[in-house]
């Protein structure tokens, strides 16, 4: 039996501990204060998942960020990402809100832009625009 595969065609990195908690890696930043391209990289990394609902948010968040995302908002992430991939669900459908720990600026930041598809955009990742109307 073959493990799952996220979206982003690879293991998920997601899901329900199985041993001590992996190391969150150091992210740098910028003159700009913006992630430079390796903590990018990195953090898109960590961010892999494995469940499609999931991925789906986190491209679509990566496909209209990407150039603006700051460390505050890669903390939110790398924070939402120690979380189990339904719990993680849970949270960019509303059905529960952040509690304890989690209840942080920088998560609440990173989850609302999560929740919210960009002007023009439909909630499964596809832009308007590039969907053919009848």
């Amino acid at each position: 039996m073959t493990p799952p595969r996220s979206a982003f065609g690879a293991s998920p990195q997601g899901g329900a501990p199985s041993g001590p908690a992996k190391p969150v890696p150091q992210l740098l930043l910028d003159e700009s204060g913006s992630l430079d391209e390796r903590s990018l990289s990195k953090l898109k990394w960590r961010c892999r998942r494995g469940l499609l609902e999931n991925d789906l948010f986190i491209e679509r968040f990566f496909r209209h960020h990407e150039a603006t995302i700051t460390h505050r908002q890669a903390a939110g992430l790398n924070t939402l990402m120690e979380l189990a991939d339904n719990d993680l669900l849970d949270l960019l459908l509303v059905r529960t809100e952040p509690q304890g720990e989690l209840d942080s600026l920088e998560v609440r930041e990173v989850l609302a832009q999560m929740r919210t598809a960009p002007q023009g955009a439909s909630p499964f990742g596809l832009d308007r625009q590039t969907v053919p109307h009848p």
